[in-house]
């Protein structure tokens, strides 16, 4: 009996540490756009989504998090530069009128994303992005930010000192263990009849 159950441990571990392995290797990252100003008109005019921008980097597989409340801003992905034609949504790709927005980097390339809302993008709202394709294969990081899906203020924000995304060593999100669960089952099953 007692060698029948140190085999089920032995089978349950490899199991386990087996189902580990499953986990997706593509490094993500959570970007909140404009850091703790969110997605708004910006004091400084379209320079200050501009230098956020360029002190990011982007790749396929991240995230952006637009904090807006409802009614007061949108975001629109639309396919040419808001700088190249005048802020208008004719050429929209998306359009998310309700916030917090969070939209998923899908392809490598210029993105560009305005706010809908007559004059905003005018005076600065508006956003520039380059998109690298996804080459890392670290393990799945995110920034710390509000869990809640209503707009949340400014201070309620944990971000590094400079204002970065932190990245953290271990995905919060309920798919990161999406493999573990049939796999453990499968171990436990098979200890069980083993």
């Amino acid at each position: 009996m007692a060698g029948r159950l140190k085999s089920s441990i032995v089978v349950l571990a490899v199991m386990m540490v087996a189902s580990f392995q499953l986990q997706p290797t593509v490094a993500k990252t959570r970007h909140i756009v404009g850091d703790a100003l969110g997605w708004t008109i910006p004091p400084n005019g379209a320079a200050t989504y501009a230098t956020w921008a360029s002190r990011q980097s982007f790749t396929v597989g991240d995230t952006l998090f637009f904090n807006f409340t409802t009614g007061f801003h949108t975001v629109a992905e639309v396919s040419q530069s808001a700088t190249a034609d005048p802020c208008t949504s004719t050429n929209t790709l998306s359009l998310n009128p309700t916030g917090p927005a969070t939209i998923t980097l899908t392809r490598p390339g210029t993105h560009y994303y305005i706010c809908t809302i007559i004059g905003h993008c005018q005076i600065g709202q508006k956003l520039t992005i380059k998109v690298s394709p996804s080459t890392a294969t670290a393990p799945e990081s995110t920034a710390l930010s509000p869990s809640s899906t209503i707009a949340t203020p400014p201070s309620a924000y944990n971000l590094s000192p400079a204002g970065s995304p932190i990245p953290l060593p271990w995905s919060a999100s309920p798919l990161a263990f999406a493999p573990v669960v049939p796999v453990t089952l499968l171990a436990v099953t098979l200890a069980f009849f083993y």
